[in-house]
């Protein structure tokens, strides 16, 4: 049973590598508090003014910024030194989570002033994301990557499941400022762990200012690199076609049973996907034996997909809950070869880049999922629109592989790589 459990179980030799450790323990920290927020700014948008419209308004502003300046961010994080990029940013996004709490503190009620800061603080992010990401393959051996990602994987979906939960239990007895302010404590105190990362300084050893030529060298060395282009190409198929998010509210009322205000099917309709995902992770010990990350990757989007069709067609909940946390958990398959297809094909020189390139297409997938499936589902319904999608998933998948062979092809062989100890 041991030996079956050190097969299966979570890789966690990532954590040996002191370095590593102190990133992921940042990234721990931040997991939850990070949700807190996401919670807190739609809840004190919509106090303000009363209407779900500007709850999206503040989404759209938010999205802006999270698109150029993870582009931006990525092209900085290829040409400085990836700790210092860390540590400034960090401390950007623990600023506005102070400003934040001070404004819901003084109960100023100014919309523009909650949008404003919530904008600046997605800057600091996107531009803290990619470098962040980027300097993985620089603390681990390139053997330990697949593990290295899915342990930093499995807290973000840990704060996905559990921070809204958080969030719901204690507005109601703490009050919503107290929500910015836990995430501003949890920010400021990971800057230590930030501080103390090694300096990550190009390996060329030169650093300098990055542009708009950096950002386009970018995108012409994904056009080339051809298993980069098609993981993305993967993860924009799985999300734009195959998430449902949108019709998440309908779904539960119409199909599940909820009253008009909201009730449990809504909340774990919203979990079951990061639940999925979590519960895979700890589970994830056996993607470090994987080298065909192409294959891996693929198989996961169709899973993902037939998952969704799953769900499609779903009447119980409990039915329901159960494709969503089986997507959840190909979605969480699909994103460690990937990103482990990203730490490895790319040269540490285009590495940053090719991470805030990752950023966007995270970020804008599933906001462009949510057009789509909002319109369909109105046209059709929820539940035809999210099976179709799901088939649109697989069917787009087999094309995208027949097109860029390069998937079926590429094989991980772990070299050594100038790690940090």
């Amino acid at each position: 049973m041991r030996k079956l459990l050190g097969k299966v179980a979570i890789d966690t030799r990532p954590l040996k590598v002191v370095a590593y450790r102190r990133l992921w323990l940042s990234t721990v920290v931040t997991a939850v508090g990070s949700q807190l927020t996401a919670v807190a700014v739609p809840k004190q948008v919509y106090d303000i003014t009363g209407s779900s419209g500007w709850v999206g308004v503040s989404a759209g502003v938010a999205l802006v910024p999270l698109l150029v300046f993870g582009l931006w961010g990525g092209a900085v994080a290829d040409v400085v030194d990836r700790r210092k990029l860390l540590v400034v940013t960090n401390a950007g996004i623990a600023l506005t989570s102070v400003l934040l709490w001070l404004q819901a503190a003084f109960d100023v009620r100014n919309v523009w002033l909650v949008i404003t800061l919530l904008g600046l603080q997605q800057v600091f992010f996107a531009a803290n994301a990619p470098a962040r990401a980027a300097s993985i393959a620089r603390l681990v051996p390139a053997d330990q990557l697949p593990g290295a990602v899915a342990l930093g994987s499995t807290v973000m979906t840990f704060g996905g499941v559990f921070g809204p939960m958080l969030a719901g239990a204690l507005m109601p007895v703490l009050g919503l400022p107290t929500l910015y302010l836990i995430d501003s404590i949890a920010l400021t105190v990971t800057m230590w762990a930030v501080w103390k990362l090694p300096p990550m300084p190009p390996l060329s050893g030169v650093t300098r200012r990055a542009g708009l030529k950096d950002v386009v060298d970018g995108f012409r060395y994904l056009a080339v690199q051809k298993i980069l282009l098609a993981s993305f190409v993967l993860d924009i198929i799985a999300m734009v076609f195959g998430m449902p998010r949108a019709l998440f509210p309908e779904m539960a009322e119409v199909t599940f049973g909820d009253p008009p205000g909201g009730g449990l099917a809504l909340g774990w309709l919203f979990a079951s996907i990061s639940l999925g995902a979590m519960l895979c992770g700890l589970v994830s010990g056996w993607t470090s034996r994987v080298h065909r990350h192409g294959v891996g990757t693929a198989v996961a989007v169709v899973a993902w997909g037939l998952a969704m069709i799953g769900f499609g067609f779903s009447n119980a909940l409990w039915l329901a809950v159960v494709f969503l946390a089986i997507g959840g958990a190909a979605d969480m398959i699909s994103m460690v070869f990937r990103s482990a297809i990203l730490q490895t094909a790319a040269t540490d020189e285009m590495r940053g880049r090719m991470q805030g390139v990752f950023i966007v297409v995270v970020a804008g997938g599933p906001r462009l999922a949510d057009l789509l499936h909002g319109t369909v589902g109105a046209a059709i319904g929820p539940g035809v629109a999210t099976a179709l999608g799901g088939a649109a998933v697989v069917v787009a998948t087999v094309i995208a592989v027949l097109a860029i062979p390069a998937v079926w092809r590429y094989r991980f062989t772990p070299e050594p790589v100038a790690t940090i100890v």
